[in-house]
């Protein structure tokens, strides 16, 4: 008997906060965050509100992006944060997840960049992130926010990065 109720009483939680989530998402016609979508504090948000957080590192600032299921890193080969417009920086990727790497960079005026050159596998290397390695290189034409978008086959995430 007691079980029983125990599982009716999480079957109206669980109703109770599906309604909120609806009744939410209709009201600012915007999808409310639910308990399945992680909501990682810290990371960076489109915008640059915040830019994707850096810290230094061996070879330049280390940058974390913000991935669902997975991990996304870049280092910052060489580079400072904000990063000059109209130098070409060599990013070197951390991305967990399977298959080729692909990505594209978005900026002010929605103005679209892919990579110089790249992604070029790395077979090894003394910076340990998890998953495969890849070098690219971008030129960022526009001083401003550049949202650099890094997609495998399961996973995709973002870079918000700072131009000046």
């Amino acid at each position: 008997m007691g079980t029983g109720l125990l599982v009716v009483l999480l079957l109206a939680a669980c109703q109770t906060q599906t309604s909120a989530a609806t009744t939410s998402a209709s009201t600012s016609g915007r999808p409310s965050p639910t308990p399945t979508t992680p909501v990682a504090a810290g990371l960076g948000a489109a915008g640059c509100k915040p830019p994707s957080p850096a810290t230094p590192a061996r070879g330049g600032p280390e940058v974390r992006g913000t991935i669902t299921g997975g991990e996304l890193w870049t280092l910052l080969d060489g580079g400072s944060v904000p990063e000059p417009k109209g130098v070409q920086l060599k990013i070197v990727w951390r991305v967990t997840g399977h298959g080729d790497l692909h990505l594209s960079a978005t900026g002010p005026a929605a103005q679209t960049v892919r990579p110089d050159w790249g992604p070029e596998a790395h077979g090894g290397s003394s910076w340990q992130r998890p998953g495969d390695e890849w070098g690219t290189g971008f030129t960022f034409p526009a001083a401003g926010c550049w949202d650099v978008h890094a997609a495998r086959d399961n996973v995709a995430g973002d870079v918000y990065l700072m131009v000046a």
